[in-house]
């Protein structure tokens, strides 16, 4: 879907996907949006991004997708120092530039943990959203999609996780898209959400769980 195409659409969300990249989980989602013909944003830990996942970051970009900071190994930022919250940051966004020639714009505190630092640290704004609870394996993907679908509103940044063996989320997807399409939305990166709502990402030291007005 082409710009233009969203920008008519009656609401908008942005799907994104954390804990990668990976050779596994990583490929599947970028196959399932590929046939879907929509992009995300995938949210990245640093110490996964290798000589072996480097390729599957690249064709993440050519599908039009972008590729966001998650921190390096994904501690707990607020029991860190804040040296080590810097250097887990600089540390991910320098790894995501190696492989792509550009720095990531946008960071997701693991666990959505903040404190009245980090934003300043991060040095550019943090993303939260709706999640789905899809870290946990009981939770199917009929009943994932069902809690999107529950929670979702204009403007919603949806989280979904790509770590190795989360294919059900996936699976979740396939249920998703079409009943969202089917009331209205289209799909945006999360940096187009930003821009097509004509917010600035940087007018609030938030965890941004939703772009509104």
């Amino acid at each position: 879907m082409h710009e233009e195409e969203k920008s008519k659409a009656d609401k908008l969300c942005a799907f994104t996907f954390d804990d990668g990249p990976n050779i596994t989980t990583t490929v599947g989602v970028l196959d399932a949006l590929e046939r879907l013909s929509i992009q995300a944003t995938f949210f990245l830990v640093g110490k996964n991004i290798n000589p072996e996942t480097a390729p599957v970051m690249k064709r993440a970009l050519a599908q039009g997708c972008e590729l966001q900071n998650h921190s390096w190994s994904h501690s707990h930022m607020t029991l860190l120092s804040p040296d080590a919250v810097r250097s887990e940051i600089l540390k991910t966004s320098d790894a995501i530039e190696s492989v792509t020639g550009s720095c990531p714009t946008f960071f997701r505190p693991p666990y959505f943990e903040t404190n009245d630092g980090m934003a300043t640290i991060a040095a550019m704004p943090m993303i939260g959203g709706i999640d789905c609870e899809d870290w946990v394996p009981s939770i199917s993907a009929e009943h994932r999609a069902q809690l999107v679908l529950d929670r979702v509103e204009d403007g919603s940044i949806i989280v979904l996780h790509d770590f190795e063996g989360n294919e059900a989320s996936i699976d979740a997807l396939a249920l998703i898209i079409p009943e969202l399409t089917r009331r209205g939305y289209a799909f945006v990166t999360v940096s187009e959400l930003f821009r097509m709502k004509e917010v600035d990402p940087a007018s609030r030291e938030t965890l941004w769980q939703r772009v509104d007005l």
